[in-house]
């Protein structure tokens, strides 16, 4: 017989921490305490969740032990600060199948001015060579010099975007591989960022638990900023003023993943509409009748140049997860080139939606 201890933990966003200590013999979750500061009642809940993965196999799916949970804990039984998720979460964690920020060498690649499918094909590239173990993950500062809407990948470009306004304008329509809004992007307007990032950093979470957890480095850095910050389910970065940004994510198949944020710095909100169909089902459950009052930009909450606020939420993630200065390498620019060329700059991807 095999017997090994395991300890794992995760901190709730926003709640509370969560501490999973088992022995693992042959194979098989024993002597399950589920610990933290959190709060729970009744008192007796607490053994029902040991219960519950007591005696289970370490490769259970994540999904099947929150059910096992959730089936074993009262239904009048209050969780504040955690849930079964989380439970799952420390659970995973403590068996090395989730890891944490900690677990990993992180690193920054600093903005540099590329075209806009460049971006967009390195964000495949490098996201699927994080999760072919051949990258570090990775936090990279966009840079662009021409203006686009870049759609969501199962967006339609005739119900998105006015071909008249964007020719008007000389804004280029390009698709990127996540799903999620258009994105009305000029140079100098937006503050654009990508995270790649292994799966097992969200192993467990749900989607929508995922994205306030990857970008709570950012809400921590406008916090240091003055500026309150909080997420609006599923994908919307908000202030008390208004929305300032929103995420979007592709997991590929090898395990890597990447998770995009798009902040507005100092967006033309009259150019924005003519380029963009805005129409009234996308605002219905906005709580705002106009698209130009759904969107505060940075400039004016902040009162700082917009190099002035990168340089600002970048120093917040170097500091928080100790990351070291990255680069492009020559291989992944090449191979991004030839994603453009076959794939991003193409009218079949771009118009796959029509």
């Amino acid at each position: 017989m095999s017997t090994t201890s395991a300890h794992g933990e995760y901190k709730v966003p926003g709640g509370k921490l969560v501490v999973a200590d088992f022995d693992v013999t042959d194979g098989h979750l024993e002597n399950v305490s589920v610990n933290g500061d959190f709060f729970l009642e009744p008192d007796e809940a607490l053994a029902d969740i040991n219960a519950a993965l007591t005696g289970l196999a370490e490769d259970t799916a994540p999904q099947d032990m929150i059910e096992r949970i959730e089936a074993a804990v009262p239904r009048d039984a209050v969780l504040f600060g955690f849930d079964a998720r989380a439970v799952v979460i420390a659970v995973r964690r403590a068996l090395a199948r989730a890891t944490s920020w900690s677990d990993h060498a992180w690193e920054v690649i600093p903005a540099q001015v590329r075209p806009t499918l460049e971006n967009l094909a390195l964000d495949e590239v490098l996201a699927k060579e994080v999760g072919a173990g051949h990258r570090n993950p990775t936090l990279r500062i966009w840079d662009w010099d021409e203006p686009a809407v870049v759609i969501g990948s199962f967006q339609s470009v005739r119900n998105e975007v006015d071909p008249e306004g964007a020719a008007r304008h000389g804004v280029q329509v390009v698709r990127r591989v996540s799903g999620g809004g258009a994105m009305f992007m000029e140079a100098g307007n937006c503050i654009t960022y990508s995270l790649y990032v292994p799966q097992t950093l969200v192993d467990g979470m749900s989607f929508a638990d995922s994205y306030p957890f990857l970008d709570a480095w950012v809400m921590q850095g406008f916090a240091d900023l003055g500026v309150e910050a909080f997420y609006v389910p599923l994908n919307d970065i908000a202030t008390p003023q208004g929305k300032i940004g929103g995420a979007a994510q592709k997991r590929f198949a090898n395990g890597g993943m990447v998770h995009h944020v798009t902040m507005s710095y100092d967006i033309d909100a009259e150019k924005m509409t003519d380029v963009l169909r805005i129409g009234k089902e996308k605002l219905s459950d906005k709580g705002t009748r106009s698209a130009k009052k759904r969107v505060d930009p940075l400039r004016r909450q902040t009162g700082m140049a917009r190099q002035d606020v990168i340089s600002a939420l970048t120093r917040t993630f170097t500091q928080r997860y100790s990351a070291g200065v990255g680069k492009v390498s020559d291989s992944e620019l090449a191979a991004a080139r030839e994603l453009v060329e076959h794939k991003f700059g193409t009218e079949g991807w771009i118009h796959r939606v029509p």
